[in-house]
């Protein structure tokens, strides 16, 4: 019997992190069941719930005005609505056996064991931090939550210099690179690849390259930082590779992120081979029935390939919140699973991505043809029409749908979401082609760039032998 229950017959839910799964699940167990039947207790170490950490970008690049506007619920908020909410309070260990977890007031640190009946672990990812002499100087910034943010902007109020290094290209190394060029920074990117977004296939990353050229941007490939040097005040000066130097003001980290599982870990939860924890389709953690986990610190079904994957996105977090919420409340959810769609921008060029590319198709033992075509975003004789190249991986023999990548300007993008839905459904490029999708000139060609590409694939496929 669980110390909760003894106390009465009312339930006690735990919930570790207070941003998009952690609170969306908090806020669904409670329109499940009221107050009197579930007492609701989460633990944040931060300042910020419910907040929007792919916003970051635009906040520090002044396209979002005040941070703000990327908090979608205040602290004040949850607790109105019957959720025991305490901030700046870490969870430092999960005593499974004994159904209770440990925290510590990270003010005071004052330290006290709350006990459960129910436990969410929504902890979220940290940024890759590389080993590396420097990486912990003043004006080295990793970018994942509010209070990075606002440091990065405090570095950047405070910085009479105007030269940027961002290590990593990223999603957030590119979206962090277009916010220092608007702020009026010269910028390099050093990047380990051979091109930058690794979510894509090399022929895709060269045209995110040249654009990122084209405004001013220094790509730097197949480099990868050994240090980064300090001046005589300790501060940042320069990051280092193994055969050259990049003078900086400020460095910003967007090599990528981790599941934050150090707790999971220690207590003794499954872990999977990207060290996010493991889940069943309700989003429980396997072999435990009364603990849940999600967002960023588990790893997900990928449809398309069979396989686990770790994807750090808030539209996955805020589903998986809704699916545990409702299961802890007492009702019945699932969540099957992704096909790894991504959409971002360069300045005017959109980068959209779903499901595989042709690295993800050889590891997981599928044969596959590709097919890459340009097209235009409107009807070519309507004004605004814009290149658009658009890639298309599909199964040999089967002509499965097996991924689409699309670089273009505007209207280019949110193109992806039609091959997320193929994906999800298991279409074939043949039968992609006769999706009777929306047509007028000003939204596209008479034939959409995707459908094209499906066409091509479809004819590729059936010459495959």
């Amino acid at each position: 019997m669980s110390m909760s229950r003894a106390r009465g017959t009312r339930e006690r839910l735990v919930v570790i992190g207070g941003d998009a799964a952690g609170m969306s699940a908090a806020s669904q167990a409670r329109r499940m069941r009221g107050p009197d039947e579930l007492e609701i207790v989460a633990f944040e170490r931060g300042h910020f719930t419910s907040f929007s950490a792919c916003g970051i970008p635009y906040w520090v690049g002044g396209d979002v005005g005040e941070r703000e506007r990327l908090i979608a619920r205040t602290p004040e908020e949850h607790r109105a609505r019957g959720i025991d909410l305490r901030m700046r309070t870490e969870v430092t260990e999960i005593d499974v056996a004994g159904q209770r977890v440990r925290a510590r007031d990270v003010d005071s640190g004052a330290e006290s064991w709350t006990s459960y009946d129910k436990l969410v672990i929504a902890t979220g990812a940290r940024p890759i931090r590389p080993d590396m002499p420097g990486v912990d100087a003043p004006g080295v910034h990793g970018v994942q939550t509010l209070d990075d943010g606002q440091a990065l902007l405090d570095t950047l109020a405070r910085t009479r210099g105007r030269r940027a290094v961002v290590v990593g290209a990223g999603y957030i190394g590119v979206e962090m690179a277009e916010a220092l060029i608007n702020r009026g920074y010269r910028v390099t990117v050093v990047n380990r690849g051979s091109e930058p977004m690794a979510t894509l296939d090399p022929d895709m990353g060269r045209l995110v390259h040249t654009a990122m050229e084209g405004l001013g941007i220094t790509m730097v490939n197949d480099a990868e930082v050994t240090k980064i040097l300090t001046g005589g005040d300790g501060r940042v000066r320069a990051v280092a590779t193994e055969d050259a130097e990049y003078p900086a003001d400020v460095v910003v980290l967007g090599i990528g992120v981790r599941p934050e599982t150090g707790l999971a870990r220690a207590a003794g939860l499954p872990l999977g081979t990207h060290g996010g924890l493991l889940t069943d389709l309700a989003m429980r953690v396997r072999g435990h029935e009364n603990i849940w986990a999600g967002g960023d610190c588990v790893e997900v079904l990928d449809l398309v390939s069979g396989q686990e994957r770790h994807i750090a996105l808030g539209t996955h977090a805020n589903k998986h919140g809704q699916v545990i919420g409702t299961n802890a409340g007492g009702g019945y959810a699932t969540f099957p699973g992704v096909v790894g769609t991504a959409v971002s921008k360069v300045c005017d060029l959109e980068i959209a991505r779903t499901g595989l590319r042709e690295k993800d198709a050889r590891r997981a033992g599928l044969r596959y043809v590709t097919v890459t075509v340009e097209s235009t975003s409107r009807a070519g004789y309507y004004p605004g029409a814009s290149p658009m190249t658009v890639k298309m991986l599909a199964e040999r023999r089967t002509g499965r749908l097996l991924g689409v990548q699309i670089v273009g300007r505007e209207g280019a993008g949110k193109r992806v979401d039609v091959a997320a839905v193929a994906l999800t459904a298991a279409m074939t490029v043949d039968r992609m082609t006769s999706l009777d999708l929306g047509y007028a000139p000003p939204f596209s060609p008479v034939w959409d760039p995707v459908l094209v590409a499906a066409r091509k694939a479809s004819k590729a496929v059936a010459h495959v032998p």
